[in-house]
Order: C-alpha cells, then structure tokens, then sequence
C-alpha cells in the first residue's frame, strides 16, 4: 500500500498539502518567516501519532465491549526536539486519559498496549529515533 501527497506552494513558507482524506495549510513558524496560515509540519507528526494511536484504541475498545462505560477519551502528545539541526523530535510523552463511570480499565489499557505494540505504525516509526513515555490515566466519575 502507498500514500501520495502534493504540496502547492502558495507564499513564503506557506503550502497546501492535498492528502488522502483532505487538504492541511502547511506554514512554518513565525520566528522563520512563517505567517501563521497553517499548521507546521513537525506538529503535525505529533498529530499523526496520537491519531494513529486514537484510531487503534477506539476500534479495540469497541471490539473489546469496553467503549459503552467511556465518556470521553482524549490523547496528548507532547515532543522535545534535538538542539541541533536537522532538528527531530529525541524524547516524546504520549498521556492517554479515559473518563468515565465504571471503566474496564483491564481492557483500556490492554488496546492501549496493542496499539503501542502491534498496530499504530507511526508509534513503530517514532521508536526508531525517540524516546517513548507513555501513560494511561483514568478519571472515573
């Protein structure tokens, strides 16, 4: 399988990626003569790893019968980049947090693992040159 992207420069540092799925405005930071018309690039790696996880967990929590007790569930990413350029992201802390009222936290936390372990491609891809924290945490209400 392959994906296929084009970027359509527009101006300055800002571009139109057409993707599978649909248009992202691309720009670069400010600070580098960006113009804050779109996302930037590095970002959006983040992005893809939490997506890439989110996706995995919410088809296993459902497959799992362990979606009815979730209320919400969300996924932060954050990323440390390397001081030197090329700059790349050396160190990222992934916090997947379930709310609810009687979770299977079992099951969570077992899609969770899967997705870490067997499924989200991008984490795999992420491992070969970060350092990977990730957390999972339950806020039962």
């Amino acid at each position: 399988m392959k994906n296929k992207v084009i970027i359509n420069w527009k101006e300055g540092l800002h571009f139109e990626a057409n993707t599978p799925g649909g248009t992202i405005m691309l720009d670069g930071d400010p600070a580098f003569g960006g113009q804050g018309k779109g996302v930037r690039p590095k970002a959006l790696m983040l992005d893809a790893l939490a997506g890439c996880m989110g996706m995995d967990v919410a088809s296993l929590m459902t497959k799992m019968r362990a979606d009815k007790e979730v209320e919400n569930f969300s996924i932060q990413v954050e990323g440390e980049l390397t001081e030197e350029n090329p700059k790349y992201y050396k160190e990222v802390w992934i916090i997947v947090q379930f709310e609810g009222k009687e979770l299977k936290k079992d099951k969570l936390e077992k899609a969770v693992r899967l997705s870490k372990e067997r499924y989200c491609g991008v984490y795999a891809m992420f491992s070969h040159f970060a350092e990977l924290h990730l957390e999972v945490i339950f806020n039962e209400g």
